[in-house]
C-alpha cells in the first residue's frame, strides 16, 4: 500500500494530503460545542460515532437510519471529509484518527468536547489486517506476523498506536476529554451511554437511553447501510475480501497470534507503556 509522511507519520494519498493535514492541525477551528470521537483505527471509532449521532437526536434512529455516518460525522483529517465537517451545522459530531500532535491546535482554547476511544492493542492489530485486505491498492500480502512488525514499529497508517494512546492519556486531566474503552462499551454499553450523556451534559430519558443503546448495537450497524461502509464505491474497497464489520468481538486476536507472538507483543507493549498513568481493561 502506498503511503507518505507527514511529520514523520505515514498517510495513505487516496485519502489524505498534506495540505489538509497542515490545514487541520494549524487553521481548522473546533467550536465549543462540538463533540470529537477520536481513537487510533479499528478502535471503535464507528460505534462511538453511532453512539453520539443517537444520543444527539435523543434515541430517534431515523437520522443514522438516513444519513451515512461519514457525513453526520466526518473525518477531519481526511480530504473530503473535512469539506462537510466545514459544512455541517452546529453542534457538530467530528472523527479523527490524529494523534494528539497532529490534532487541531485550536483545541487548546477550546470547550470542544473529546470522547477518546480506546482498544486493546492486539485486536486493534488484527482487525487493521483484515480490514486492509479491503483495500483495492493493497496488493502486499504480508503474514500475520510480517504486519504486526509493521504495527509494532509503527510504520502503519497514523504511526504508532503506542504513541497514540501515550499522547492522548497525557491530556487525560483536562475536563473535556473523556476516555473510554471498546471493551467497556461491550461489557455494559447502557452505562457507557449514561457516562457519555453525563459527560456531554446531555439527559436523556431511560426510554431514549434504551433506544440508543438498542440502534447502536452490532446487529444493526450491521443491518444498516448508512453504518457499515457498505456505501463505500468498489473502487476503494472490495466488500468481497474484507467487511467493514467483521467480528465486533473483544479477544479475537487469541485466534490469531500464536504463542511466541503474544510474547513478543506482550514485550513490546511492556517497553512502549511503562510509566503510562492510566490503568486499561486488557491488562
Amino acid at each position: 500500500m502506498a503511503f507518505f509522511k507527514y511529520k514523520e507519520i505515514l498517510f495513505i494519498p487516496l485519502f489524505h494530503s498534506v495540505e489538509t493535514l497542515s490545514y487541520v492541525e494549524n487553521e481548522f477551528q473546533l467550536l465549543d460545542d462540538d463533540t470529537v470521537v477520536v481513537s487510533y483505527p479499528r478502535s471503535g471509532t464507528h460505534w462511538m460515532a453511532e453512539i453520539l449521532s443517537l444520543i444527539q437526536s435523543h434515541g430517534d434512529p431515523s437520522w443514522v437510519q438516513k444519513v451515512p455516518l461519514w457525513e453526520r460525522a466526518p473525518w477531519i483529517e481526511i480530504d473530503v471529509h473535512l469539506q462537510i465537517a466545514l459544512k455541517n451545522p452546529s453542534p457538530r459530531i467530528l472523527n479523527t484518527h490524529l494523534p494528539f500532535q497532529l490534532f487541531p491546535k485550536s483545541f487548546l482554547h477550546s470547550k470542544a468536547k473529546i470522547v477518546c476511544t480506546l482498544r486493546n492493542p492486539r485486536d486493534v492489530m488484527v482487525s487493521a489486517y483484515y480490514f486492509r485486505k479491503g483495500y483495492k491498492d493493497c496488493n502486499d500480502l504480508e503474514t500475520v506476523e510480517e504486519f504486526m512488525e509493521s504495527f509494532l514499529s509503527g510504520e502503519v497508517g497514523y504511526g504508532s498506536w503506542f504513541d497514540h494512546v501515550k499522547g492522548w492519556v497525557e491530556m487525560k486531566e483536562r475536563a473535556n476529554i473523556f476516555f473510554i474503552t471498546y471493551e467497556e462499551l461491550q461489557q455494559d454499553l447502557r452505562g457507557s451511554v449514561q457516562k457519555i450523556c453525563h459527560f456531554l451534559g446531555k439527559e436523556l430519558n431511560s426510554q431514549q437511553i434504551e433506544s440508543v443503546v438498542e440502534n447502536a448495537s452490532f446487529h444493526k450497524m450491521k443491518d444498516n447501510k448508512m453504518s457499515n461502509f457498505s456505501l463505500i464505491p468498489e473502487s476503494i474497497f472490495d466488500h468481497t475480501k474484507a467487511k467493514f464489520m467483521r467480528k465486533g468481538i473483544s479477544g479475537d486476536w487469541k485466534n490469531h497470534l500464536t504463542v511466541a507472538q503474544s510474547e513478543r507483543f506482550d514485550d513490546a507493549y511492556q517497553e512502549n507503556m511503562h510509566g503510562v498513568n492510566m490503568t486499561f481493561p486488557w491488562e
